[in-house]
């Protein structure tokens, strides 16, 4: 009989319990038993809907308060020194890791954070040295297995697998120049080691372990590591399930298929191509192989005829008890439940599915492919077959407007008029910025009002007008603000805005958006992606009134502030009948249009944000180019309309620019501003390294903390930035935009960033 699997479940919350309880907690308004209470909610809720789907193999030991990344770094006692011996319990000491503490004598920033693999999904990056002590804190896997347990659910533990806790993690601080955190495999493998022996002990069937690196270039190198690690490791620990997932395993398959596990799941979702080469090579084997056949990352319905049609290449092969349908991936890349959506009509809502009826999809993929005689899943399968159909109808209409449009695109309307020199020199007499001229990345604090206002405007308590005034006083009051602190290019703070890509997609035709399509992007830092379900367009201005308001009441410039195409496309959930490159050129003529209205309305810098340009390169090297093609020309269609004195500026995060640079300098933006403070500044050294000619603003602190630097450590950011960069070249910002923040840091920080900048003006004279 082939078994149903879920990789992983969100981990927030039905009702973003699990936000509110941490964000409690930190404001000291409820304790950590009562947080603990939450989560142990969470966990019995998430176990307890997937059982009721019908899925057989439960999983444990993924939840997680703030990443589960971070949780292994805790767990193994991978603590960077400058955590420990601050009188903090273990669990402020985990939160201080993750988002930096600033409170009772104790000031320490926020560990790394970076992208997982090409996700909007944050990790917290583990620091590792040659001293770094390993040792079994406490065995998560196991007090969630047994939790599970006492409550009658038998499920099946997660552990992030040993090859990937090291590839993720970057050296320390106190590490020797010439360290390679994968060195110390020898020192982890006995951790992993106790901590699988716990789990069999307690009678733990199998474990999922996950090795996603395995879809990646930079397994190869360690085909050795691999192979040694789990020949360990399977003497000591439960029938092991190695999970890959988000690619394909390529050539790293010859040595795969031949670890001493008992089965190998795959991602046959994003790449179905694969089953055929994965599956000859296991035949001749007893390993299992999980088929992730339903998707982790997005929210459409899924063919299920079509599923199991790929399903069945592998059951015909191996038969049955050597297969398992599953989720291609953990599904905390989804929403909870679509059982929560009350405003999308009937039509939009019979073409999605959230986590917990993908939890369904696969049980009844298993039993389609066990081939169940059950009517109940005749009747599942028949009533998917007639959703899909109905969706197929709905994707076959199209706008000719817009598809002419994409089709009609020129090589002319990728390039600027001229090159950035002569840009450049028509700029500083346009704008007229100082050196080192300051300026912020766009959003200020989303208050409780703004919120208020914001909600009350969407159940009519607020008329239209109100609000609009509202909104006036809100810039009024940011603008005032930022003329007071001396920031030099400014921005009209977004009050309007709920998030950077929802407002646009709002704005734009071709989305739709749920109440409660939450997902976590990191901590308690949630987000609802749109929906992209059919061809985008602009119908009308979408930021021009704000912006051409604020600039009104100031005489200092004023920066427009859009998301790129690139950004809106990765950050929402796109459609799978038309391809990412054609979405991502749609987004960027409609943008497009807007930055050269915001041009004609008076404002001559204008940032088009770009932070997951990165994080969406394909996993393989080889599929790089055709990405960064497509990538790199929607940017330059969305900006290139406008004359050489409108500064265009864009703002990337959490990128590791060294594999990519070329593209990067192709973007051709006047002025870029980069995540650079949780980095220790190590971005910089590829632009030193190929050279950079146009400006840049790395980020002189980290927005994601409450923690208010100070102005001697801004100062020695400046410093340290100008050991790398031209000082004619650089602009002085924080790392990413205020919104998450509270206005008390926020004015504290921008004032010593302010008062760090005149400093280097007299400094760097």
């Amino acid at each position: 009989m082939v078994l149903s699997s879920v990789l992983g479940f969100p981990r927030i919350g039905k009702n973003r319990e699990v936000k509110k309880a941490v964000e409690a907690y930190w404001a000291g308004k409820s304790t950590a038993e009562e947080l603990q209470a939450v989560a142990a909610e969470t966990r019995k809720y998430n176990w307890t809907s997937i059982k009721e789907q019908g899925v057989d193999l439960i999983p444990s030991g993924e939840f997680t308060l703030y990443d589960h990344v971070l949780d292994h770094s805790a767990a193994f006692n991978a603590i960077p020194p400058r955590y420990v011996g601050l009188g903090l319990s273990d669990l402020d000491v985990f939160f201080a890791m993750g988002r930096g503490r600033q409170a009772d004598g104790v000031d320490v920033p926020a560990a790394e954070m970076k992208k997982w693999f090409d996700s909007n999904y944050h990790y917290v990056v583990p620091e590792l040295s040659e001293k770094t002590e390993f040792k079994l804190n406490y065995n998560k896997a196991l007090n969630e297995y047994k939790e599970a347990k006492a409550l009658g659910i038998t499920t099946r533990p997660v552990v992030l697998g040993p090859l990937a806790f090291l590839i993720l993690a970057k050296p320390g601080r106190e590490a020797s120049p010439n360290f390679q955190t994968i060195s110390l495999l020898p020192k982890l493998l006995p951790i992993y080691k106790k901590l699988l022996s716990e789990l069999k002990a307690e009678g733990v069937q199998s474990v999922q372990i996950d090795e996603p690196h395995l879809v990646m270039d930079v397994a190869e190198q360690h085909a050795e590591q691999y192979a040694s690690a789990y020949a360990e490791l399977s003497k000591e620990s439960p029938e092991i399930m190695l999970a890959t997932y988000f690619g394909r395993l390529g050539s790293n398959l010859s040595f795969a298929a031949k670890l001493p596990v008992c089965g190998l799941h795959i991602d046959a979702d994003r790449e179905p191509g694969q089953i055929g080469d994965v599956v000859s090579a296991i035949k001749s084997t007893s390993l299992i192989l999980s088929l992730g056949l339903v998707s982790g990352r997005n929210i459409w319905k899924t063919d299920l005829t079509a599923a199991a049609n790929l399903g069945r290449q592998a059951v015909e092969e191996l038969g049955q008890d050597r297969v398992i349908a599953a989720t291609s991936s953990s599904l905390l890349h989804t929403p909870v439940t679509l059982a929560s959506e009350n405003k999308l009509t009937p039509e939009q809502k019979d073409w999605f599915s959230f986590a917990l009826e993908k939890a369904g999809e696969v049980a009844v993929l298993a039993s389609v492919l066990s081939n169940s005689q059950d009517s109940k899943v005749a009747e599942a399968l028949e009533a998917n077959r007639a959703s899909v159909s109905k969706r197929r109808e709905f994707e076959r209409n199209s706008d000719d407007a817009v598809r002419k449009r994409v089709a009609s695109i020129t090589p002319d309307q990728l390039k600027r008029k001229s090159p950035f020199p002569a840009r450049r020199e028509a700029q500083k007499k346009h704008l007229n910025l100082p050196k080192f001229p300051t300026t912020t990345i766009g959003s200020f604090p989303q208050t409780k009002e703004i919120r208020s206002a914001r909600a009350q405007l969407t159940k009519g308590s607020l008329t239209e007008e109100q609000y609009e005034t509202f909104i006036k006083k809100e810039i009024d009051d940011v603008v005032k603000f930022q003329e007071e602190v001396g920031l030099d290019l400014l921005v009209h703070g977004e009050p309007e805005r709920n998030d950077m890509v929802q407002y646009f997609g709002e704005q734009f035709q071709g989305f739709v958006f749920t109440q409660n399509g939450w997902v976590q992007s990191y901590g308690s830092r949630y987000v609802r992606p749109p929906i992209i379900v059919s061809d985008v367009s602009r119908p009308h201005p979408i930021t021009v009134r704000w912006s051409s308001y604020a600039q009104s009441v100031t005489k200092k410039p004023m920066k427009g502030m859009l998301t790129g195409p690139v950004t809106i496309l990765n950050w929402s959930f796109p459609r799978v009948d038309v391809s990412r490159e054609i979405q991502s050129k749609q987004l960027a003529l409609a943008l497009r249009d807007e930055v050269v209205d915001l041009e004609k309305a008076g404002i001559y810098a204008i940032q088009v944000d770009e932070p997951a340009i990165r994080e969406g390169l394909p996993l393989r090297r080889t599929d790089w180019d055709n990405y960064l093609t497509w990538a790199v020309d929607s940017f330059r269609l969305a900006t290139s309309g406008v004359e050489d004195s409108t500064q265009t500026h864009s703002h990337f995060c959490y990128s590791d620019f060294n594999d990519i640079f070329p593209s990067i300098q192709r973007l051709d933006a006047d002025v870029i501003s980069i995540e650079a403070s949780k980095s220790d500044l190590k971005v910089l050294n590829a632009f030193q390294q190929f050279g950079y000619s146009n400006e840049i603003g790395p980020g002189v602190y980290d927005i994601h903390s409450p923690r208010v630097p100070g102005e001697q450590e801004i100062k020695d950011r400046i410093k340290a930035m100008l050991n790398l960069l031209p000082a004619d070249l650089l602009f002085v910002n924080p790392d990413c935009g205020l919104k998450t923040r509270g206005w008390k840091e926020t004015e504290a920080s921008l004032k010593n960033l302010v008062a760090a900048a005149r400093w280097a003006r007299t400094e760097f004279a």
